[in-house]
């Protein structure tokens, strides 16, 4: 094929509805028909993705069969660069870790310019902003002369900075970035073809001319004798009036033909030259004018005014067209799935097009309950894969002490102990998980491994394996990346390895593996320009990195349900086409912002403005809506708060409601009305079934069943909520001890009981240490030995400094009185005649000269009132009707003098037992009457019979189905045999 000669730069264009790849192939078979068969193959074919060049291919298949045109990709010019001489391109990784090296020195000298963790986020920023001058042709002189005088001192210190950086960028000698080097090849390529220009045919398509080196290609191409650009998406209903508007970058850059009037007004050409590539309609020319009209520039959008009323077949226009607007995203994206699942019932192809990765996965999860998996273009990030997890989380051990969350999350990792005796090392990991919870440590360590193995029989060398690859693995301080990079690698490959050291693990296999592998390997070979760096700081870089790479390593799916990016969208046609996530923020997405150049700053320089990425957005969206059928979805709201509709939506939704005579307000409500349709039936889908609420229960379990004993301190417990004590001793159920142990009451509780029994033994011993500063000694000692947590430490030890004084004079005069005697002595006693035992444990005994006992109980916090202990907390008058009844072997049968809780809470309280108004006798006649209720058949384990507060929680009110009922409703008893 050849082009007839003209005078004027040759540019075509495929409207908007239009297949750009099938029209592309139409148009190119269409001027080859009477032309020899290598005609064709002597065409250059340039398109700007690999999607774009294998959907071609596969067009071309599909015959007859012809010689394919020599298909080549916008980034196949760096084989050019190196047939022409030039240096290699720099590896943006070795760029990237020089410059993060630079901005970690500035984060060190400006500390308030952005946190450490930002660190390779903004060396990525920096970057870019590197590629877009060299890609754009702004040097850097350039931008060392902008203006800032007027503006604040943070941009003045950007700038200085960038100039700083540019110089450090130019020291390779033997190789270009990226960028630079592509440009370079397009200018030698433009200057050879002024002098040679090439006889057959060179074609550049699909691509919108929105980078410098790709617009000065496209406008050397469309000027060569045979050469021509094909535009894709063009909007041929647009007025050469409005044309005229776009000059403006500042007002017109979001606009979707922006890019298409600047290669035109660049090659001195009107859109009424640009011709049609082929003659194929558009799927609705009546909605391509409705959206023209729709997406004018705010400068002349009074055009809807004047232009508005001339719009026809408005009805026709809307008729494949349906509003969704969801109240929230998961009911958004259950209705999109509804549609997809219809489609794929009807055999047509669907395609959910959205920038909102959130939603796609939302619409995934929900196609899966019909066994429908999309074929997801974007795949999986890299970071979010099974081999991405695992290497984060083996980054972390070197950065904090290993606590219990981390060590179960990586043991239970389906790529830890991969290889051989999996099965075992899954059982191992759940025994040790409920030693953890129970008893400890909160920081596991090589000693903890060790005495987990005593008494059990594990697999060979697995505690040994265990100890090798989690016990005392933070670094502190710095070391070369190349020693982060090996230490991380040789410690991943023994996890996922495992005990056995014949088998291998499979951390870099499947597509996944071999994706982390790449980017390790990667690393490792630019390891030398990292310099030194801290655990955290690796672990940051890791994931940054991880963060960039894609896999798609989906098996099956569901060919004719797809999900594309706008990018794929482009190049891909299907019979129904769903524009997901139309919010703002979202479609758009928000214009990230630019650490290094503003707005302002940026169009003094000649660099893209932020517009630019909504201009291509809506140069999607005009593509996107022109489909056969299409769905326009959003949702209300968010998780967190109303959303406003995506401006070409809502510029859409207005112009239909400012159209009455043309039927546009009847047509929009049938737009929501179709969407309201499938909204309902979602709706349905996700209705839950109604069942009855559950009853206040009080289960009535047989005799032999019921408890036989219990402690002091679950006799308030029977009293108030006695359906915990049927989950406890009947069921045998018991709560499960958090993961991530934290500094809370109970440890507080044993930690201080423990130092008042040392420091009370230490000073029965020598009267002498009865001081304050031996009680803090005492005090700081056992803090530090159990308790892990500095914070905790100080915040007890300064409760402690607050009421040692108070303690240690009360001490005194207790002393005085009676000796002690006793610490944490346990006892039990029988209730006769009753077949039950009251167990106990008093924290301390104090006996005076007459033999009378003096019981003593620690509170934490504050200690109960009188009139408390009188009616519901009666653990220590039971424990001096014990006492009195021998239940204490050592002290037999003796007087209580006095009982007593000591809280240990600043101011210290001392709140004595009401023993003259409960005495031992009273009390354990009404223990004993307590304790004969629950020995009736019909007597009931009500749940949450007396709690203190409605807002107190028990360890099993899920299980007594609590929030179905409240207190106002009746227990209901239940026989149960």
């Amino acid at each position: 094929m050849r082009f007839e000669p003209q005078d004027t730069p040759r540019l075509f264009a495929v409207p908007c509805g239009v297949d750009f790849p099938r029209a592309l192939v139409d148009g190119l078979v269409a001027r080859s028909r009477n032309t020899p068969p290598e005609a064709l193959a002597k065409v250059e074919l340039i398109v700007n993705t690999s999607r774009m060049a294998r959907r071609v291919r596969d067009l071309f298949d599909q015959g007859p069969a012809l010689l394919l045109p020599r298909i080549s990709l916008l980034s196949d010019l760096d084989m050019r660069a190196t047939l022409r001489g030039l240096p290699p391109a720099l590896p943006p990784l070795r760029r990237r870790l020089e410059l993060s090296q630079l901005i970690a020195k500035l984060l060190e000298a400006q500390p308030d310019l952005a946190a450490r963790s930002s660190l390779y986020d903004l060396s990525d920023s920096l970057a870019a902003l590197f590629d877009e001058m060299q890609g754009e042709g702004v040097s850097p002189e350039t931008i060392r002369s902008l203006d800032v005088s007027d503006m604040s001192g943070h941009w003045a210190r950007a700038q200085q900075f960038i100039a700083i950086a540019d110089d450090f960028a130019e020291t390779h000698e033997h190789a270009m970035d990226a960028q630079a080097r592509q440009r370079q090849v397009v200018l030698d390529l433009i200057e050879e073809w002024q002098d040679c220009p090439p006889q057959h045919p060179v074609i550049l398509a699909g691509s919108t001319g929105s980078r410098g080196t790709t617009l000065m290609l496209m406008e050397a191409i469309a000027r060569l004798p045979q050469g021509a650009v094909i535009l894709p998406g063009f909007d041929d209903q647009q007025p050469g009036h409005v044309w005229e508007h776009l000059d403006d970058p500042l007002m017109s850059e979001d606009h979707p033909q922006y890019r298409f009037f600047k290669i035109m007004r660049d090659l001195d050409m009107t859109p009424d030259q640009v011709r049609p590539w082929v003659d194929a309609l558009p799927a609705s020319t009546a909605r391509n004018r409705l959206v023209s009209l729709a997406l004018r520039p705010a400068p002349v959008t009074d055009a809807w005014m004047r232009e508005g009323p001339e719009l026809r077949d408005i009805d026709q226009a809307t008729a494949d067209v349906t509003l969704v607007e969801a109240p929230n995203p998961r009911a958004e994206a259950l209705t999109i799935a509804l549609r997809l699942r219809k489609a794929a019932e009807d055999g047509q192809t669907a395609a959910l097009i959205t920038p909102d990765r959130m939603l796609t996965r939302q619409v995934a999860a929900a196609l899966d309950r019909w066994d429908i998996l999309p074929d997801d273009s974007a795949g999986q990030p890299l970071q979010l894969s099974p081999p991405g997890r695992f290497l984060r989380h083996v980054a972390e051990l070197f950065c904090k002490p290993l606590a219990c969350d981390t060590l179960l999350t990586l043991l239970k990792h389906p790529l830890c102990h991969d290889g051989a005796g999996r099965g075992d090392h899954l059982r191992h990991t759940r025994e040790l998980e409920l030693r953890l919870r129970r008893y400890g440590p909160p920081f596991p360590d090589a000693d903890s491994f060790a005495a987990f193995e005593i008494g059990r029989e594990l697999m060979p060398g697995w505690t040994a394996w265990l100890t090798q690859c989690f016990a005392d693995k933070p670094i502190r301080g710095t070391q070369p990346l190349s020693q982060w990079v090996e230490a991380l690698r040789n410690l991943a490959e023994a996890i996922s390895r495992g005990s056995q050291e014949a088998a291998a693990g499979g951390l870099w296999d499947k597509k996944a593996g071999r994706k982390a592998l790449e980017i390790m390997n990667n690393l490792q070979a630019e390891a030398g320009y990292g310099g030194e760096m801290t655990a955290r700081d690796f672990a940051d870089l890791l994931r940054a990195l991880l963060s960039q790479g894609e896999v798609r390593d989906r098996d099956a799916p569901y060919g004719s349900i797809l999900i594309w990016g706008t990018l794929e969208a482009r190049v891909q046609g299907a019979d129904l086409v769903i524009l997901g996530g139309l919010n703002e923020g979202s479609w758009p997405e928000a214009a990230a912002p630019d650490p290094w150049l503003n707005r302002q700053l940026r169009h003094q320089a000649g660099l893209l403005l932020p517009e630019r990425r909504i201009g291509l957005s809506a140069h999607d969206f005009q593509q996107a809506i022109a489909a056969p059928e299409v769905w326009l979805t959003r949702s209300e709201r968010s998780d967190e708060a109303d959303t406003v509709p995506s401006r070409w939506l809502n510029r859409m939704t207005n112009l239909l409601s400012g159209l009455p005579e043309q039927g546009g307000p009847a047509a929009l409500t049938d737009m929501r009305t179709r969407g309201q349709e499938w909204l309902g039936w979602a709706e349905v889908l996700e209705a839950p079934i109604s069942l009855p609420p559950a009853k206040r229960p009080a289960p009535c379990p047989p005799i032999a069943a019921r408890p036989r004993r219990l402690t002091i301190t679950e006799i308030p417990r029977l009293i108030r909520d006695p359906y915990a004590i049927y989950a406890k001793h009947v069921l045998k159920l018991r709560p499960l001890d958090p993961l991530v142990q934290e500094p809370d009451a109970l440890l507080r509780g044993i930690v201080l009981h423990k130092i008042l029994e040392d420091f009370i033994k230490a000073t029965v011993a020598d009267p002498g240490r009865l001081t304050a500063q031996d009680f803090l000694a005492t005090a700081a000692a056992h803090l530090e030995a159990k308790v892990p947590w500095p914070i905790a430490r100080s915040l007890w030890l300064a409760r402690l400094e607050r009421i040692a004084d108070d303690f240690i004079n009360g001490e005194r005069q207790r002393q005085q009185t009676a000796r002690p005697t006793g610490f944490e002595v346990s006892g039990a006693v029988r209730v006769a005649p009753l077949d039950f035992e009251i167990a106990g444990t008093a924290d301390r005994i104090d006996v005076d000269e007459r033999g009378g006992l003096h019981l003593l109980d620690y509170k934490t916090g504050d200690p109960p009132t009188e009139s408390q202990q009188k009616t519901f907390e009666k653990q220590l008058l039971i424990e001096a009707a014990m006492a009195e009844r021998g239940a204490f072997e050592r002290y037999g049968e003796g007087r209580v003098e006095r009982a007593l809780f000591l809280g240990l809470k600043s101011p210290l309280k001392e709140v004595a037992a009401p023993l003259m108004d409960e005495p031992p006798g009273k009390v354990w006649e009404e223990l004993t009457k307590l304790i004969s209720a629950y020995f009736e058949p019909d007597q009931g384990y009500s749940s949450r019979r007396m709690v203190f507060q409605d807002t107190q929680t028990g360890d099993y009110d899920h299980l007594a189905r609590y929030g179905e009922w409240d207190r106002s409703d009746q227990p209901v008893s239940e026989i149960l045999t």
